[in-house]
């Protein structure tokens, strides 16, 4: 949707700029609403969205499966144009100068810089991350998400220029899955030559492929779709295990096993966000090795687990939300960096336009698509 469609409601004389957003009034049930487009206060950044994907935390919300968003405003993983800034903001958070029209991406969460974890130095953590997105839309600024024709972005709130060369199919993304796993790959302390074992396909397993593969890693994936597993190899996965045919946890753990000199992997990474495969990871890092958990985020959600073989191969648990948002400039550099080199246009299997967000949102959790987009603006 772009500034000259009606939906933007301009009338002669008349200054008022009219955005849509789509709200969840309960889990899988949403509708549109409209309100005057707001102009950005000190410190704050008005952005009109090109682009916007559907992660798979959506789906959680969508499900119903969220512990505390049960309706609202939805989306955060996207890119647009610098709509209008406000008073005080002359450059993004890499100090890069910016203007109207400029193409942006901004971390999906707020950093107060004034809770405990922020005084720690833990910004993925802050207390106040979600004060805004927890908004309904009738609350000023009303645009709290991007499945919407604006977004709004606050003072504190991180967000920086896209490269000229990266296209809006690849930015669209760098702000959740690409930032997510940069992050937890560097929280695992992966060292060139180790191995990765990455349980999950989807958007933030091969995001983590490439990133791997840059680090100098050798990457198993595992995954039951095939059309997944392909793709996997094309982000740089040296090896690939179908859950279909390699059927148990004792088979799979042997097949790590076996690629692995007998030891396993050195570090395992969950993004499938199945609490089963949590149980599984163990089985397939090697002793003394690390574990990244970053799929599974839904409480209650619980799984069988053996913490005395955790113990006894000695193997370090580490869970993951969110990423420190400078790791967002990063994730922009890396795609500048590669991007003739991965498929990264290729992870978007489906496109939808605004209006058929909650098709898409439908048969992404019916898996009749693998990773949506929506295209909002040209």
């Amino acid at each position: 949707m772009g500034m000259s469609d009606p939906a933007y409601n301009f009338k002669i004389g008349v200054t008022r700029m009219i955005g849509k957003v789509a709200v969840m009034t309960k889990p899988g049930t949403l509708v549109f609403e409209e309100y005057e487009v707001p102009s950005p206060g000190p410190g704050a950044v008005l952005m009109e969205i090109t682009r916007t994907n559907i992660c798979g935390s959506e789906l959680h919300i969508w499900k119903g499966l969220h512990p505390t968003k049960k309706s609202g405003v939805m989306g955060h993983e996207a890119i647009g144009r610098i709509q209008a800034l406000g008073e005080g903001v002359k450059t993004d958070y890499a100090g890069a100068p910016v203007q109207v029209g400029d193409r942006i991406v901004a971390a999906y969460y707020l950093t107060c810089r004034k809770c405990r974890p922020c005084r720690e130095g833990q910004f993925h953590l802050c207390e106040n991350a979600y004060s805004f997105w927890s908004k309904e839309a009738d609350e000023y600024p009303h645009f709290h998400g991007s499945f919407a024709t604006h977004y709004y972005i606050h003072p504190d709130q991180y967000f920086y220029k896209v490269p000229d060369n990266v296209p809006d199919v690849a930015a669209a993304s760098a702000n959740c899955a690409l930032s997510q796993v940069y992050f937890g790959l560097d929280k695992a302390g992966l060292r060139y030559g180790e191995t990765l074992v990455i349980q999950g396909a989807g958007g933030l397993g091969l995001n983590a492929c490439a990133l791997a593969k840059e680090m100098g890693a050798r990457v198993i994936v595992i995954d039951a779709l095939e059309s997944r597993l392909a793709l996997a190899r094309d982000f740089g996965a040296d090896y690939t295990i179908g859950l279909n045919k390699v059927d148990s946890v004792e088979k799979r753990a042997r097949a790590v096993q076996e690629l692995t000199d007998g030891s396993g992997a050195d570090v395992g990474l969950e993004v499938s966000g199945v609490p089963a495969a949590f149980h599984e990871g163990i089985h397939l890092v090697r002793a003394g090795g690390r574990y990244v958990s970053i799929g599974n985020i839904s409480p209650g959600e619980l799984t069988d687990f053996d913490p005395g073989l955790m113990t006894r191969k000695s193997i370090q648990i580490i869970p993951v939300i969110r990423y420190n948002p400078w790791y967002l400039y990063r994730s922009l550099k890396f795609l500048s960096n590669n991007i003739n080199k991965y498929p990264f246009a290729e992870m978007l299997d489906a496109e939808f336009t605004l209006d058929q967000v909650g098709e898409a949102l439908d048969r992404s959790a019916k898996r009749q698509v693998t990773r949506a987009s929506i295209v909002v603006s040209d």
